[in-house]
């Protein structure tokens, strides 16, 4: 049975995480409530508009388009998630793959073959490492890592994940020119040997495949002209109340597209992006441990 904690909902929500959207729109807040009030102040005591104002009548646009761009954020969100549930799909395949690659060497390969273990046992960590920071965008950090290992230098001016996987083949195909793994033994590694490169490449679709320019600029200018719009019509219903209000709404409308623009290229080093360094450190700590002897 699952315990219910109030605290636990009072810290998440008194509490501003750095993967919070309220601490990086809190200036953007700040602004439309200034602009809020200064709509309140001019039609209430400059113009003093009556309830019978044809300004009135604006909120008439809102109830009409409500749905249509909570429909439009819904959208826009799923799409993101779904890229950022994909790319942590991949990454969980990749930390079996490795696991199981790991576990049928360490059957295959004698337990005094300490060359060929080590190699392997830098080896595959070494392509998740390169594989983060290829997908970031980064130079690899892992060079400190391949000195002690002189067949695993990498040319940076290359691409980088097929380097290591290559390395990677051409010692399992070593090991059976050398006869130290049969043909079937072999064939029953190819399939975690493929799948790296396979990993890699839908990794890269999702990252050189972004969401559409057009129609995330679209979203943001209805987001912008619906909100800016809110105080003229309800500053009647509600006077200075209008202020706290718009700002909360603009704040649940913009926080819905600020995640949805950060979980959408989900290989990145933020909070809310797949936790790629906590998966990289697994994958080393596992295959590090199945080919110890």
């Amino acid at each position: 049975m699952i315990s219910y904690n109030p605290k636990d909902w009072f810290s998440v929500i008194f509490r501003f995480h750095r993967a919070d959207t309220f601490r990086q729109l809190w200036p953007l807040l700040l602004a439309i409530a200034f602009y809020s009030g200064l709509v309140a102040v001019i039609e209430v005591e400059w113009l003093k508009l009556s309830q019978n104002s044809i300004w009135k009548n604006i909120t008439l646009m809102h109830n009409l388009l409500g749905f249509a761009i909570s429909m439009l954020l819904v959208f826009r969100t799923n799409t993101a998630y779904d890229r950022w549930w994909e790319g942590r799909k991949l990454w969980g395949s990749l930390t079996n793959n490795a696991r199981n690659l790991a576990i049928k060497l360490d059957a295959f390969l004698p337990p005094d073959d300490e060359v060929n273990r080590n190699f392997f046992r830098k080896a595959i960590p070494l392509y998740a490492a390169i594989l983060r920071d290829h997908l970031r965008s980064e130079k690899t950090r892992l060079a400190l890592d391949s000195i002690d290992h002189p067949e695993l230098n990498i040319d940076h001016s290359q691409h980088q994940p097929n380097q290591v996987a290559t390395l990677i083949m051409k010692r399992a195909n070593d090991l059976y020119r050398q006869n130290k793994i049969s043909g079937e033994q072999l064939l029953f590694l190819n399939n975690e040997l493929l799948s790296f490169t396979d990993i890699c490449g839908a990794c890269e679709r999702i990252k050189n495949t972004p969401i559409p320019y057009s129609y995330s600029v679209f979203i943001k200018k209805f987001v912008f002209v619906y909100v800016t719009t809110l105080p003229i019509g309800y500053v009647f219903s509600l006077n200075y109340l209008v202020i706290p209000v718009v700002t909360f709404i603009a704040y649940v409308l913009i926080s819905l597209e600020l995640i949805a623009e950060e979980i959408e290229d989900p290989f990145g080093g933020d909070p809310n992006d797949v936790p790629t360094d906590k998966i990289t450190d697994n994958i080393k700590k596992h295959v590090t441990e199945i080919l110890t002897r």
